[in-house]
């Protein structure tokens, strides 16, 4: 019998996919709101070069596997939107897509008789309990055609919102400028890294051809563009990269091996949150191992990369970094640029705007010239994901960086609603897969969550343990990036499946592990 809860769904990206897909089996009607006119997501508006920066044995859902005509390791972006799209086809996720509707706010009403304090209820849904849906409240979801321009906004009212709006798209983070020193004074072209995704490969091509680019930023985006531009300029008009800190950035078969060996044994050199004395001291003992091995590759990395020569050297650890999620795939042809005059280095804290170009430091004699200035630095998913809500109390909720998310997806405060798709970790699709197993398992009744305070005091629990290694660069949704198995076992407990997936004790210890791992989860009787 199908379940007569409605379920509005925000994005079809993956997350969106993923959980439509589990909705449907368990016999869900679900409703997709995407705001563009096909899925994908981030992945169908990015730069020519964009590939896959996890393998894809990593990168795939446990019950559909890449088709066998993939044969690279890290497929470009054309190959990971062929892959989505049979997906869709393959599950008839399709039919429940409304595409070019836009979500403009969401909003929480309590029906009469029901109108207790939000601030006062110990569970989840109130007087629901732990349970996902309350004959007491319903969201309303305002939905805006962005195709007819003058259409007014129409109102879905559903039972659960589904919220997969992505980290990494609508809202671009750009430098602040004090006045009369930030693009406004510049003749030239000024732009995020976002709007030149959306551009197609001849406008991209026809803003930066014979022009001095530069890029601001230093994670995976800006690489990707600098190189790109460069290819494309060569040494007559040099691509500038202009960056701040230097992170470390990994070879494509460094990152192969290391996520070879994401197993068991490596989580046991990591401490828990709420561990006891024998995984203390495992975590205690073995650490060692694990920080050396890092050691080694840091070296690795400064022997085969001239990081000393181009002032690329991290002030960070390697293992500080991997804890933040914040380790790119490096181009292949990055450095061979560079060597070769088409992509120019260059490092300073702070600079502004003039008429021509940029002043950087602060310097008067730190004149940089240049046409176009591209900012790959970043979005506010933290902002994006709290304007949606029309609440006040809602908003406050999300206002911090810190704020509790159990099982990195349900917020203690926020009924009848889901958050995938911010909860980052070595392979996206992987852990929002897990999480959208998890999250249909609960809206079928298959469990209830804890009380509101006990969801909390978890939380917390993961932010002590997380700051161990990351401190002052703690971010919420990135607490699971070192103990991915050890999330999927809390994950299968709660849905009462077994988390040991593989077939030896041996095996359990030291295979890797990945989405086919979980492919039939079933709970036990």
């Amino acid at each position: 019998m199908q379940p007569k809860q409605r379920v509005a769904i925000v994005g079809a990206g993956i997350s969106g996919l993923v959980a439509c897909k589990h909705l449907i089996e368990k016999g869900f009607d679900p409703i997709v709101f995407e705001a563009h006119g096909t899925v994908g997501g981030v992945w169908s508006r990015t730069i020519e070069s964009t590939k896959l920066q996890t393998p894809k044995h990593l990168y795939q859902f446990s019950d559909f596997p890449w088709p066998a005509s993939v044969t690279e390791t890290f497929p470009n972006h054309e190959q990971v939107m062929e892959y989505l799209h049979s997906y869709v086809t393959h599950f008839g996720i399709l039919p429940k897509i409304k595409f070019n509707c836009k979500v403009t706010g969401i909003d929480f009403i309590v029906e009469l008789g029901n109108e207790e304090d939000m601030t006062d209820w110990e569970t989840w849904s109130g007087s629901g309990g732990g349970r996902p849906f309350s004959s007491g409240g319903k969201w309303n979801v305002a939905v805006q055609d962005t195709v007819a321009g003058c259409a007014g906004v129409e109102v879905y009212q559903v039972d659960f919102v589904i919220l997969s709006i992505g980290m990494f798209s609508d809202l671009p983070r750009t430098p602040e400028f004090p006045l009369k020193e930030g693009p406004d004074v510049f003749k030239g072209k000024v732009l995020h890294s976002m709007d030149y995704a959306m551009m197609s490969q001849g406008l991209a091509a026809a803003l930066t051809r014979e022009k001095r680019v530069t890029v601001v930023g230093s994670q995976k985006s800006a690489l990707d563009i600098a190189v790109e531009v460069a290819t494309r300029n060569g040494m007559k008009y040099p691509c500038t990269l202009l960056f701040k800190t230097a992170h470390w950035t990994l070879p494509d078969y460094l990152v192969a091996f290391i996520f070879r060996h994401l197993n068991r044994f490596a989580e046991f050199m990591v401490h828990k949150p709420g561990e006891g004395f024998f995984l203390w001291l495992l975590a205690v003992l073995l650490w060692p191992l694990r920080a050396t091995f890092l050691k080694l590759v840091e070296t690795y990395l400064t022997w085969i990369y001239p990081l000393k020569k181009y002032n690329m050297v991290p002030s960070h650890s390697l293992i500080e970094q991997l804890a933040s999620r914040m380790t790119p795939t490096l181009p292949s042809n990055f450095y061979n640029a560079v060597e070769g005059g088409s992509l120019i280095l260059k490092r300073s804290p702070s600079f502004r705007f003039c008429h021509t170009g940029l002043i950087l430091d602060g310097g008067a004699n730190s004149y940089h010239l240049t046409d176009v200035v591209i900012f790959a630095t970043g979005y506010e998913s933290e902002e994006k994901l709290k304007n949606i809500f029309s609440s006040n109390y809602f908003q406050k909720c999300l206002a911090r960086s810190s704020y509790p998310l159990y099982r990195e997806c349900i917020h203690p405060r926020i009924p009848q609603l889901a958050i995938l798709g911010y909860a980052e970790s070595p392979s996206t699709l992987y852990t929002t897969e897990m999480r959208s197993k998890w999250l249909t398992q609960f809206l079928a009744g298959q469990f209830e969550l804890p009380t509101i305070r006990e969801m909390e005091d978890e939380a917390r629990k993961w932010e002590t343990c997380t700051r161990r290694y990351v401190q002052d660069k703690y971010k919420r949704y990135r607490v699971s990036v070192m103990l991915q198995i050890y999330c999927n076992d809390q994950l299968c407990r709660d849905m009462r499946c077994n988390p040991r997936r593989k077939n030896s004790l041996l095996a359990e210890l030291f295979a890797s592990y990945g989405p086919s791992d979980y492919k039939n989860l079933t709970p036990e009787s």
